[in-house]
């Protein structure tokens, strides 16, 4: 049995990017998480699971209050290791989509998928 916990379509604006220029400006972040729990879920016991708040607050920490990230593969790898300080938790799945990323052509949403595994 998989209990799965997830925040979709969260949208962040931050000052990342591989450019220096990215660095002035916020641009948005639009992050989704999946954590897939243990199956050790005590009922009505908020502790044994992973609240919400939690997953919003990973991605606050690591979009709003870091400095620059050059790359969305370091981004998606902070949000999941601050989610896997959490207990039960076996999977981290984090998908940052970075809709005016700078791209040579209109067109097109740049992503990164970021799968972690205990």
């Amino acid at each position: 049995m998989t209990i799965s916990v997830g925040l979709d379509d969260y949208l962040v604006h931050g000052i990342h990017g591989y450019f220096d220029h990215e660095h002035s400006k916020s641009q948005p972040f639009n992050v989704s998480v999946r954590v897939d729990l243990s199956s050790t879920i005590e009922e009505g016991e908020l502790a044994s699971t992973l609240d919400y708040a939690r997953l919003q607050g990973a991605i606050d920490s690591v979009i709003l209050d870091s400095p620059p990230i050059r790359l969305l593969e370091s981004m998606a790898k902070q949000i999941s290791e601050y989610i896997q300080q959490s207990k039960n938790v076996e999977k981290v799945f984090v998908r940052i989509e970075k809709p005016d990323a700078p791209l040579p052509h209109p067109g097109g949403l740049p992503y990164i998928e970021y799968t972690w595994n205990r």
